[in-house]
């Protein structure tokens, strides 16, 4: 399998496929876990999003863990800067042209970072609240898309200070989330759709 690389169209779907965990945090240098069928189908070059945000693996991966390096952007603009050793990461590969659309088209490029305010039991599902920055406020809508930590969602609701979620069964049990706490920290991507509507009414 030839892994895609940096400089190709990359595009994700917010589906989660596998986790994975931080190994080994050095300066900008991030060395992730994963099972082995993952790390198969990495290579040198290859991309990947991990918690929703697309970094390229700078060399050969091992058998069980490939290696990225944050640039001060990413660093400043993502939930890394929080993240602790042997926290649990959603991974997941480039979409492929032939592959199934599942979520919606999230680009591994993170808009911001919200935080865990409250979560409540409804049913079978959960509620997650989070904070909601002010300066992506404006691309959040009731039952819109949105990315949290990589995993496609919709808005249930949408203020000016925070948006809730609704998490069913298989996504808690599937996905980082299953870890989460009240104060954690979480990267967002917003709908690439919002931010082309926003620059065609300005024109």
């Amino acid at each position: 399998m030839n892994s895609p690389r940096k400089g190709d169209f990359l595009m994700f779907t917010g589906i989660i496929t596998n986790l994975g965990k931080l190994k080994k945090k050095n300066g900008s240098v991030f060395i992730f876990e994963a099972d082995r069928k993952f790390c198969r189908k990495l290579g040198s070059g290859a991309s990947v999003a991990v918690n929703g945000t697309c970094l390229t693996i700078f060399e050969k991966p091992t058998l069980t863990s490939f290696s990225v390096e944050l640039m001060p952007e990413t660093l400043n603009r993502t939930m890394f800067k929080h993240i602790k050793l042997n926290e649990p990461v959603n991974l997941e590969l480039p979409l492929s042209p032939a592959a199934f659309l599942s979520g919606h088209l999230v680009q591994g490029h993170i808009d911001g970072v919200a935080q865990l305010k409250k979560f409540t039991k409804k049913g079978n599902s959960l509620i997650l609240q989070f904070s909601l920055p002010e300066n992506i406020g404006k691309y959040v809508a009731e039952k819109g898309s949105i990315a949290v930590n990589g995993i496609s969602l919709t808005v249930a609701l949408a203020t000016k200070s925070y948006f809730t979620v609704g998490i069913i069964p298989y996504t808690w049990t599937n996905t980082m989330l299953k870890t989460i706490k009240i104060g954690n920290f979480v990267n967002i991507e917003t709908d690439i759709l919002a931010k082309y509507l926003e620059k065609l009414m300005k024109k």
